[in-house]
């Protein structure tokens, strides 16, 4: 059992408060009570780590933490109620009215909104594309780089190590979403990166029914969040929620191998199918990122995009009504293999701005046969562009 394997499934789940269980307890509690009131007082100085209240943190919440934090190599985690919740509290606890955060590639819509919210409290942001970009948008305000890698929708890569030792020499904070990857497939900590940040909806709790968060990185930075964010905003994780997200760790291993085997061949067939004009999948050699991906991650996910030959929403409606095995719906990571399109959910100019084509359509391979995948796609391909 190597590293990871170990720490997804028994870091912690030896320990006497477990009392043999084969299931981590889930303290239900909304509360604890002490001794003394002197006990209480300590208690609340320390709340990020000591069992005060639900929105604090709780045995069960932190044993997922733990395992997080583990995981990615860092020293503390916060697990929050959403992606979201943790992403917002995140930015937040980085910038003050007058900073300015640099957004290097395409990232998820909801943190595009975010910043944009942000705007009225006096935070501007700026996305750019690449490196050249940030030695043009930095500014003297600019206090946070924020990116994904792989990119939202796009799948690009980018070269960690180079972008975060870029924003180390000018003072500023690097946070990194790392939901595709899974701390399995990708360690960013380790290649400079402050912060990374998860959705736990996806591959970690690996089976659609759950929704949280989480950060991760040292404490210097976990510690004022979770006494401040955490704490103000409310997003704290349920400890039912941190149930299944350990119980999620315990089969990820299992379940990122198949995603990757699954999800590299039903890629390989669609980047061969003259309806298809390319594939956006970093595993594929004809990927621009795959050098630097086979560098940097240990593997790769089954979350990619496809750019159909059209120009038409009508035919890219088409082809996913005709789908049968892939469901039609939002999120990834789970046992169904799902699809969606932005041009049927996005306005043009928010698609035009982050660079995303008409005929691009994202699939999540699940767990079903690779080969009843790929004669689904063939079928819903068939009158596709060049071929109809």
């Amino acid at each position: 059992m190597d590293e990871d394997e170990w720490i997804c499934g028994r870091l912690g789940e030896d320990e006497p408060w477990m009392l043999g269980a084969v299931n981590p307890p889930v303290f239900e509690n909304s509360l604890f009570t002490f001794a003394t009131a002197e006990e209480l007082g300590e208690a609340i100085r320390d709340e990020d780590e000591r069992y005060v209240y639900w929105r604090g943190t709780n045995p069960t919440v932190d044993l997922a933490q733990r395992k997080l934090a583990a995981l990615e190599r860092g020293e503390r985690a916060k697990c929050f109620g959403s992606g979201m919740g943790a992403i917002s509290a995140t930015i937040s606890s980085l910038v003050s009215a007058g900073d300015h955060v640099l957004v290097l590639g395409a990232v998820y819509g909801p943190t595009t909104q975010f910043l944009r919210y942000l705007e009225k409290f006096g935070v501007t942001h700026t996305h750019v594309d690449d490196l050249a970009g940030c030695d043009s948008a930095i500014r003297d305000s600019t206090r946070l780089l924020y990116f994904e890698s792989p990119s939202y929708m796009a799948y690009a890569v980018v070269d960690i190590a180079e972008v975060t030792g870029w924003a180390r020499e000018r003072g500023l904070v690097s946070v990194m979403d790392n939901t595709w990857s899974t701390p399995l497939f990708q360690k960013p900590l380790t290649m400079g990166v402050d912060l990374v940040v998860h959705s736990l909806s996806k591959y970690i709790g690996g089976h659609s029914d759950l929704v949280g968060g989480v950060v991760i990185g040292p404490a210097r930075l976990i510690r004022p969040l979770a006494l401040t964010e955490y704490q103000l905003y409310g997003a704290a994780m349920s400890p039912h929620d941190a149930a299944k997200v350990i119980k999620g760790l315990r089969t990820l291993p299992v379940r990122m191998a198949a995603h990757q085997e699954r999800g590299l061949a039903v890629a390989s067939f669609l980047n061969d199918h003259p309806g298809v004009r390319s594939v956006n999948h970093p595993g594929l050699p004809s990927h621009p990122g795959h050098a630097i991906a086979m560098r940097q991650m240990a593997g790769f996910s089954s979350l990619f995009s496809l750019v159909l030959d059209t120009e038409s929403r009508e035919e890219v409606a088409t082809f996913i009504d005709k789908l049968r095995y892939f469901r039609i719906g939002v999120s990834w990571g789970g046992f169904e293999s799902l699809v969606n399109a932005p041009a049927l959910s996005t306005e043009e100019s928010v698609r035009a701005t982050m660079g995303i084509p008409v005929g691009l359509v994202r699939l999540s391979v699940g767990l079903e046969p690779a080969d009843a995948l790929i004669k689904d796609l063939g079928l819903a391909l068939e009158g596709v562009g060049r071929l109809a």
